[in-house]
């Protein structure tokens, strides 16, 4: 009987701590599990808030070099302005120096071809030279207004206001200057030739000085 008391006793004690075996080892499990779940989560979050900064940093580097790239237009738009500027106006500057050995050159092409006709006259009648002082006024005092007329677009107002005065005192002192020599002549057939030969000298002299002095 006792015997038997001992091995009841001996069963029912394996089976508690049988019992206490399996729930310690459910514990350690489930809290495993709770950990690694707990972990995951973490892991998770950290991931989401890694992808969320490194969304926040894409953004701000994307912002930065829209900004850069913007600035940098603008800076390369600025230097092309200037540069076209810069063209303009040393363009304007080379088209200004060009106009004005233009008139020089056809000043000297014009005085040359005259002097040469001038000096190969087909006989030296009176009325060969007077031909000859009729067709180099008509090329002179063309010159004389094509010039002017430049200088009208090319001078400031004040600056063409002050030619122009100069210009009306010119033409006086031309004037009075051929009728002077031509008195020599007075009566004969020389005087009108006189005249138009010295007019024609001095508008050939206002030619050169209104280029060189005034025209850009």
């Amino acid at each position: 009987m006792k015997k038997n008391q001992k091995l009841l006793i001996g069963m029912v004690t394996s089976a508690l701590l049988l019992s206490a075996c399996g729930n310690s080892t459910a514990d350690s499990s489930s809290a495993a599990e709770e950990n690694q779940s707990q972990g995951e989560n973490q892991s998770q979050e950290q991931s989401t808030s890694n992808e969320k900064a490194g969304d926040a940093n894409l953004s701000a580097s994307n912002s930065t070099s829209a900004n850069e790239s913007s600035t940098k237009a603008e800076e390369s738009e600025t230097n092309e302005e200037q540069a076209e500027a810069e063209t303009k106006e040393e363009t304007s500057s080379e088209n200004e120096e060009s106009l004005k050995e233009e008139y020089l050159e056809k000043l000297n092409q014009a005085t040359k071809e005259l002097e040469e006709k001038k000096n190969n006259l087909e006989d030296d009648s009176t009325y060969a030279m007077k031909n000859m002082e009729g067709e180099r006024f008509d090329v002179l005092d063309g010159l004389l207004n094509e010039i002017y007329g430049v200088l009208e677009k090319q001078l400031p107002a004040e600056e063409m206001e002050a030619l122009r005065q100069e210009q009306r005192e010119w033409i006086d002192y031309r004037d009075k200057t051929a009728k002077k020599a031509s008195l020599k002549y007075e009566g004969g057939t020389m005087e009108q030739l006189e005249y138009v030969a010295v007019e024609n000298d001095l508008t050939e002299k206002r030619c050169y000085e209104l280029v060189k002095n005034y025209m850009k």
